[in-house]
């Protein structure tokens, strides 16, 4: 499990907490989701859980063993990271850029293990990029390289999968396929944290919702806790309205226009 508790972040020089006093939860067999408008604080979560950013105050833990008491290693070990935002240094084979997913378990300098091999190609065939396999890194559309980090991060393993906007590029199918495999995962008893903004397909598969507001928890719970239209309309500042989706049941967020149509 992974747990925040009364976590303060602060960036360097900055005069004004980055997060302030977040407690939450992503517990194994489920999917927690992070949401919040722009700046709230998502991302600024997923850098302190990887140790790139140290708390103020307050204890960040995987299954009660404090991040601060981990090397770098270990908790590559234990958590798989899909991040919002990088590029190869120079481009790479996929299947080699795949294969870096395997590095904490000392499969590809070290030279490549059956078990690495087979890691690999699994993590290809789920996240639906094995035809990939022998493409440079620079040929992918952002939608296949999108898949494609998703593939690296299934090849390192681990109890917990940690995503930042995962389904960015992606189109409507397979923003469906990554979080049916993101519930296929969890299914698998891993803990999966995942930031969104996506609320519509996070209210549909996540088990608990942490809603951020300028740096504060907001609101903290199933989607039907969390989806309610006084408290987004509030968090975004736009007007809306939360119905229901007539297929699943799921609550659903449909943002309204400030002014008629001419």
């Amino acid at each position: 499990m992974i747990r925040f508790d009364d976590v303060v972040l602060r960036y360097p020089r900055s005069a004004r907490a980055a997060v302030s006093h977040i407690t939450l939860d992503a517990p194994r067999g489920a999917i927690t989701a992070i949401v919040g408008p722009n700046g709230s604080g998502k991302s600024t979560l997923v850098r302190a859980l990887l140790g790139r950013l140290l708390p103020e105050s307050g204890a960040i833990s995987l299954d009660g063993t404090p991040i601060a008491q981990l090397t770098r290693l270990e908790t590559a070990r234990r958590v798989a990271l899909v991040p919002q935002r990088e590029e190869p240094a120079f481009p790479l084979v996929v299947r080699d850029f795949i294969a870096l997913g395997r590095y904490a378990h000392g499969g590809v300098w070290s030279g490549e293990t059956p078990a690495d091999r087979a890691a690999i190609a699994q993590a290809a065939e789920r996240a639906g990029v094995a035809e990939y396999l022998e493409r440079r890194t620079v040929e992918l559309s952002g939608g296949e390289w999108q898949r494609v980090r998703i593939a690296r991060a299934l090849a390192q393993g681990g109890d917990a999968l940690v995503l930042d906007e995962p389904t960015a590029f992606l189109d409507v199918a397979h923003e469906m396929a990554v979080f049916e495999l993101l519930d296929a995962l969890a299914r698998e008893k891993r803990a999966v944290l995942l930031v969104s903004h996506q609320l519509n397909l996070v209210a549909r598969f996540a088990s608990s919702i942490a809603l951020l507001h300028a740096g504060t928890l907001a609101a903290f719970g199933s989607p039907d806790d969390v989806m309610r239209g006084d408290l987004l309309e509030r968090v975004y500042e736009w007007p809306l309205v939360v119905s229901r989706d007539p297929a699943v049941g799921a609550p659903v967020l449909v943002p309204l226009r400030h002014r008629a149509p001419r």
